[in-house]
């Protein structure tokens, strides 16, 4: 068993070397498979586990994220940082208390974002105090967690690159280890983010796009993370298998892959 103090101490260490790729699986499953792959760290995606609940985003509580934490965390070895969406509530107190709730499933990271499930952005002020309410409650650990604050702009139709680094930076002085704004479009829009900031920045992949991960990292990102994407690789392949199945067609059943290597202890 590695300890939480060490996952943490790792995590910590991969932000400090060269630019990674962190997963995100949807279930203790995926987890492992992505841990056997060779995978250093691994990040929960709010999108994919909503799914697996039979919901869309946005509509999960802050339990269950804790026993998904936890899942992933007693499935795998590796480090695992939680998507803790706005924190489950605008006030700062409640983005401290989610920070708190992951870290005691086994979460060694985490991040908190600036979108109320109510539809808008918080505004600048209470932005940053969330973060900073939530930098606070990192520090109180007993180990060294790692707190990402997202900027949503740009995934919440809001292309404002000004704004974007703003709120970003506001957010580097209120505390956060690792800055994020996904949705990002070109490598110019992530060189002058990451141009902006001093501590490492998170990416996320774009299948829209034609960026690879060396493009990415040489813009400056030192992570990079692919969000639900996943999740919708392989329900698109069960979708395509099943549509058709309905057809008479049962060849797409024939998949074999090493389950017992991947889930064996």
């Amino acid at each position: 068993m590695v300890s939480q103090g060490a996952k943490a101490e790792a995590f910590r260490a991969l932000h400090a070397g060269d630019p990674f790729l962190i997963p995100n699986p949807w279930d203790a499953g995926s987890a492992r498979v992505l841990e056997a792959l060779g995978f250093k760290a691994l990040a929960t995606t709010s999108s994919g586990f909503a799914f697996t609940l039979g919901r869309l985003d946005g509509r999960v509580t802050l339990d269950e994220v804790v026993d998904h934490v936890a899942s992933l965390d007693a499935a795998t070895g590796l480090p695992i940082s939680a998507d803790l969406e706005n924190g489950y509530g605008s006030e700062p107190e409640t983005a401290a208390l989610a920070i708190t709730r992951v870290a005691q499933a086994g979460a060694v990271g985490g991040s908190i974002e600036d979108w109320d499930r109510a539809g808008h952005l918080y505004d600048h002020n209470l932005s940053t105090e969330r973060v900073a309410a939530a930098a606070e409650a990192a520090r109180k650990l007993e180990f060294p967690f790692t707190l990402t604050a997202r900027a949503e702009n740009f995934i919440r139709e809001n292309f404002d690159l000004e704004d974007t680094i703003a709120r970003l930076q506001a957010y580097e002085q209120a505390g956060a280890d690792v800055l994020y704004a996904p949705g990002l479009r070109t490598t110019e829009e992530i060189r002058a983010v990451c141009d902006a900031l001093s501590k490492p920045v998170n990416v996320l992949a774009r299948p829209d796009l034609s960026l690879s991960l060396s493009d990415i990292a040489e813009a400056g990102a030192q992570r990079v993370s692919v969000g639900g994407n996943l999740t919708w690789v392989a329900i698109k392949a069960i979708t395509d298998v099943g549509e058709a199945m309905l057809a008479g067609d049962l060849s797409g059943l024939d998949a074999r892959p090493p389950a017992r290597e991947w889930l064996s202890d």
